[in-house]
């Protein structure tokens, strides 16, 4: 709003007033001032924004529960990092597996369980290619790229 005020304004006293100069047409140093200014004023509102961004990002250390999620190309392997050799893989059933109200390329051998009302923090990776790690019904979407270890965490209300 600030720089829209601005320039409307400049725009306006220029185009209504009669007085011109050669100095005021060949003005180096405004056109520089017309340039900069503009760009602080964006790094003003950019730096708040970047601060936020970072705090959302952050998770709470009060979780109960860590949970390590590795993508791999066809397959997912869980482990639960509070636990000692707790860790297992979760491959999708073949479609000539699938059973009547089962769902086609959502239904696996073995699934991740987490407990309701805890906080449970997801650390979510890749081995090979980006992948999507995502449960809707608790609103967490997370991509799991390879060499980054992203986190998020949420809490499941509800059982199933």
């Amino acid at each position: 709003l600030l720089i829209t005020t601005l320039v409307g304004y400049l725009t306006a006293s220029f185009m209504l007033s009669s007085l011109t100069s050669r100095y005021i047409l060949e003005q180096q140093t405004i056109e520089t001032v017309w340039t900069i200014l503009p760009a602080i004023i964006l790094i003003f509102l950019a730096l708040p924004s970047l601060r936020l961004l970072y705090l959302l990002d952050e998770v709470g250390m009060s979780c109960l529960l860590t949970i390590k999620a590795t993508g791999n190309q066809w397959y997912w392997g869980y482990e639960y990092s509070d636990f000692k050799g707790m860790e297992f893989d979760s491959y999708m059933l073949p479609e000539d597996t699938l059973e009547a109200g089962q769902y086609r390329l959502l239904e696996v051998d073995r699934r991740m369980v987490v407990p309701t009302k805890t906080d449970v923090r997801m650390l979510i990776t890749s081995n090979d290619v980006i992948h999507s790690w995502a449960v809707p019904s608790l609103g967490v979407k997370v991509d799991a790229i390879p060499g980054r270890l992203n986190q998020t965490s949420f809490m499941a209300t509800n059982q199933g």
